[in-house]
Parts: structure tokens; C-alpha cells; sequence
């Protein structure tokens, strides 16, 4: 008897990718009546559902974002927990993304497809690295998905940080970071290179790094920077999301050094663009080398790229002789990086 192929059961709907035997969606862009989530970062995970399934950490930051009945009820799922659902076993395994963030590993009929979410194979002391699991179907992002795109390593951008708060000790350093998950990063990053005096941060910031701290992540002494005196500023880090840089709330600092924490900083018309003066290449998503490495590690025989740059990655396998298709899916924002 012939397996079922994927695209017979697991396929993509206005509402996201639908699950048809066990009746749920990954990540949807809307309100449904049950949800598997990879991570907690707004295109991803939504408010209005009627059941969530993932993983503690995630539901926790779902709670901090959308408030505590953001969804009718919450199944919180181990990494490597099995989970049955109408016939489909599903396990969450680590994505490496941010904290809780899970590729979503799906069995039915023989058959197996991972839904990799967002992911990264490189190193982050907030969050469980990257698992491999061997798949038929690998559903991958493409945020980076150009040759150009060969992140640096993030303890080497710290570096570059430190070195420049001793050449411009009287600078505020000013660093513009995504509010989940890279921001922690950063700070984690900071401490494991020996800085230990208070990181400010913007109040935006505050509740989720307060969360992730309750959660098991030592950040070390961080505080609001709205409270903090202005002398105590001068020649300390600011953490702030990117829009907030060139925005009234900055002035406060003088002169700052202002930097932006993210993969496109590869790009040098985009830290041209935003004003930036110290731009750290520090990414929460596979590179290009990454990309291609891990879907000839997963072994399989079909390639689902969801969103970025997946005309160049399907050219790409398909000159490697590898079947690999354009997955489109509504409500990803590749710009929060």
C-alpha cells in the first residue's frame, strides 16, 4: 500500500498550514479553533485561538504580549514530548530561534514533515540549540536566503561593542534590537564577555526581559532607562527597539553611538539608511551557508521554502537536483529581524 504523499494532507490555506487528519494549523495568521505555535514572535503566534499547543516558554510569552486569556486553552508540550492529535504525532524539537522557539515534527501515514519556524544553527546562551531531525518534507524559512548573507559570529560583534565603548568612553551606546529574543541575547552576550554594570533598557523592553529572567536567563542588572539618571547613561548600554533610534525619546542621551543588532547589517545601505554608526551584524535566523546546510542535512526529498528570499534558494536546489517549491504564506514580517 502507497503512502499518502505530504501535500495530500499538510497544505497551505488562507488561515496558514493545515494539518487535515489532525485538524490543526502551524502558526496561522488568524483566529482558529486550534493552533500548534513554533515560537512566540508576532507573525508566528496570535492572539483569538481557541486552543494553543506549545511549548511553556512560548505560551508564558504569549501571555507577557497578548494577556492571560489570549487563547481559549494552552497545552504546553516538553521539547521531544510526543503528542497525538486525531492519529498525527507531533513533537516539538528546538529551533535555536529564542527562547521556547520549536520546529514542529509531524508523522502520519508514514510519512514525516518538520516545519522548521524560524531557526538558526549558530550558538545563543538564551535558548536550546538547533536539533536536525531526517524528514520527507522540510518546510524551511528563507529570511537570509542569499549568498550575500554570512553572519558573523554574534561574540565577535560583542567584541566590536567593547571595543568601542573603550574608544568612546563618554558615549552612550545606543543599540537598536527586535524586543524578543535578540534583545536578551545581546545582553546575554554582554555579560559572558565580562561586562557586569547595569544595561538599560527602554520600557518596551522591560516586561519580556523581565520574563525571561523569571524563566531561568540571568541578564544580569538591567533597568528602565526612563528612570535612570542622564550622568549615569554616559558611557553605558541602552537597549531599545530599532524604531525608537531616530525617534524624541533619543535625545536624551546627547550624542550617542548608535548601533542596530541584526543580520541586515550585512547590508551597508540599510545601517547607511537607518543612520547607524556602529551596525553588529548579530542575526536570530540561518544564514545562507546555514540554509543550505541544514536542508541537505535533514535528507529531504522536498524542499517548502515559506518566506524571504526563496526565489534564489529554490534556484539554488534546484541545481543540486533537489524538488523544492515557494510555500506562499500571509502575515510574515522578515523586517523584525
Amino acid at each position: 500500500m502507497s503512502r499518502p504523499a505530504v501535500d495530500t494532507w499538510l497544505y497551505p490555506t488562507p488561515a496558514g498550514l493545515y494539518c487535515e487528519p489532525g485538524q490543526f494549523y502551524i502558526d496561522p495568521s488568524r483566529s482558529i479553533e486550534r493552533a500548534v505555535i513554533t515560537h512566540g514572535h508576532s507573525d508566528h503566534a496570535r492572539s483569538g485561538h481557541g486552543a494553543v499547543l506549545a511549548t511553556a516558554q512560548t505560551i508564558a510569552i504569549m501571555k507577557v504580549r497578548y494577556g492571560q486569556a489570549c487563547a481559549g486553552t494552552f497545552d504546553p508540550v516538553r521539547l521531544g514530548e510526543h503528542r497525538s492529535i486525531n492519529g498525527v504525532t507531533v513533537t516539538l524539537v528546538p529551533a535555536g530561534h529564542i527562547l521556547g522557539s520549536a520546529q514542529v515534527v509531524l508523522d502520519w501515514a508514514g510519512r514525516r514533515a518538520v516545519i522548521s519556524g524560524d531557526y538558526k544553527r549558530a550558538g545563543d546562551p538564551t535558548c536550546e540549540p538547533f536539533e536536525l531531525v531526517t524528514c520527507d518534507v522540510f518546510v524551511t524559512e528563507a529570511t537570509f536566503a542569499l549568498p550575500v548573507f554570512r553572519h558573523e559570529k554574534a561574540e565577535h560583534e560583542v567584541q566590536r561593542l567593547l571595543a568601542s565603548m573603550a574608544a568612546e568612553s563618554g558615549r552612550t551606546h545606543l543599540i537598536g534590537a527586535y524586543g524578543l529574543g535578540k534583545c536578551q541575547r545581546v545582553i546575554k552576550l554582554i555579560r559572558e564577555a565580562g561586562y557586569d554594570k547595569p544595561i538599560y533598557l527602554h520600557g518596551a523592553h522591560m516586561a519580556l526581559s523581565e520574563l525571561y529572567i523569571e524563566l531561568g536567563i540571568d541578564l544580569g542588572d538591567i533597568r528602565p532607562a526612563t528612570v535612570a539618571d542622564t550622568k549615569d547613561l554616559s558611557g553605558g548600554i541602552v537597549l531599545c527597539p530599532p524604531s525608537a533610534l531616530n525617534d524624541r525619546w533619543a535625545r536624551r542621551f546627547g550624542d550617542p553611538v548608535t548601533s542596530f543588532a541584526s543580520g541586515w547589517m550585512r547590508v551597508r545601505g540599510r545601517a547607511r539608511q537607518y543612520g547607524i554608526e556602529l551596525p553588529l551584524v548579530i542575526s536570530d535566523h540561518a544564514d545562507w551557508p546555514e540554509l543550505i546546510e541544514t536542508i541537505e542535512q535533514t535528507e529531504a526529498e522536498d524542499v517548502w521554502v515559506t518566506h524571504g528570499r526563496d526565489d534564489a534558494l529554490i534556484h539554488h536546489l534546484a541545481t543540486k537536483g533537489r524538488k523544492a517549491r515557494a510555500l506562499a504564506l500571509v502575515g510574515r514580517d522578515e523586517e523584525a529581524e
